[in-house]
């Protein structure tokens, strides 16, 4: 059995995935890398990943199906992983070695050591095309470099969020939490990280800077026209966390806060979102946003809404407009999303 699988969703990947796979190459015999080829046409990511495959037939596996989204290619790996941990890398993006050597040593030693870790957290890095200062997301407020649970972790500051980046699963932890992603829907990596949360009881955080995330192609779906003319997928993964648990039934309160937080984090981002693009059809989205999430849990309404994040995105009048705005883009000066 493997120590970690990597998925690798690849949709037109030819330019990137190459650089991808080799840093992972790094981990040998210890992983595997699943190389989901998401229906690409317009290019050879298929027959790239054929011959990796070829070429480390005991580490790669190229999987091919029909185009079924981000989602579905995170489920497909999922659903062909051996290995007892589970990591998503996207193929713009890759990892460092040496800190890939320290994640693979944590690893194997939980495993030695009987801990059963469901959880490992480090950091990722914002490698933000033309930016001199890369922006790293790191997790102070852990524990570092032991074992823990969720009430030892303290206070997550807002805006510090363990996002699919920074996060490694034990393989059969996602599969008992019954996660299946949706199919043909962007920004279904803050799902990812959601759906398990309650279901995590060990963590470690390892202090190291595993994780680069590009950014920086126009068609990227975290640029900001490309999300807003996607707003109605943001919408449907808002409303998919939403719907994911009734938080009186999350019984450790350090678990039910920061996912509270977590959906507070998204609803603003939608809400702020739907405010910048202007037009009165998405001013319409925006509340029956509201609309919905007090229809649906009025309790849980009233704690977004008239929080400090949420309130604040929901100010009357066109200075309301302009402080919400403003701490948007403070925020992604902040962070480096973008």
């Amino acid at each position: 059995m493997k120590l970690l699988s990597f998925a690798v969703p690849c949709y037109n990947s030819s330019a990137y995935m190459e650089h991808c796979v080799e840093t992972l190459l790094h981990g040998g015999e210890d992983v595997e890398i699943i190389i989901v080829d998401d229906g690409s046409q317009k290019d050879n990511t298929g027959e790239i990943a054929d011959r990796l495959a070829a070429e480390h037939p005991t580490i790669v596996k190229a999987v091919h199906q029909e185009n079924g989204g981000h989602g579905q290619a995170v489920n497909t790996g999922l659903k062909n992983a051996t290995g007892l941990f589970f990591k998503v890398v996207d193929s713009d993006d890759w990892v460092d070695l040496e800190a890939y050597d320290k994640v693979l040593k944590v690893l194997r030693q939980s495993v030695e050591n009987g801990k059963n870790l469901d959880m490992l957290v480090s950091n990722f890095v914002y490698d933000k095309e033309g930016a001199t200062h890369k922006k790293v997301m790191s997790y102070s407020n852990l524990p570092k470099n032991t074992y823990f649970t969720w009430d030892d972790c303290g206070h997550f500051r807002k805006g510090q969020y363990i996002l699919m980046h920074s996060v490694i699963y034990r393989t059969k932890l996602l599969r008992d939490c019954g996660m299946e992603l949706p199919k043909h829907t962007f920004y279904v990596d803050n799902l990812y990280v959601y759906y398990p949360l309650p279901y995590v009881k060990t963590m470690y955080y390892l202090d190291v800077d595993f994780y680069r995330y590009f950014i920086g192609r126009d068609d990227q779906s975290v640029n900001e026209k490309v999300m807003i003319s996607r707003i109605d997928q943001q919408i449907r993964v808002n409303k998919l966390m939403l719907e994911a648990y009734d938080y009186k039934n999350i019984k450790n309160s350090h678990v039910r806060k920061y996912m509270f937080n977590y959906l507070e984090m998204i609803t603003v981002i939608s809400t702020v979102l739907l405010m910048k693009s202007g037009t009165k059809e998405h001013q319409q989205k925006r509340h029956d946003l509201w609309k919905y999430i007090k229809s649906y849990d009025y309790y849980l309404y009233r704690k977004l809404r008239y929080g400090f994040m949420c309130a604040t995105t929901n100010l009357p009048g066109h200075g309301g407009r302009v402080v919400s705005v403003t701490a948007y883009k403070i925020a992604q000066k902040i962070v480096g999303f973008n």
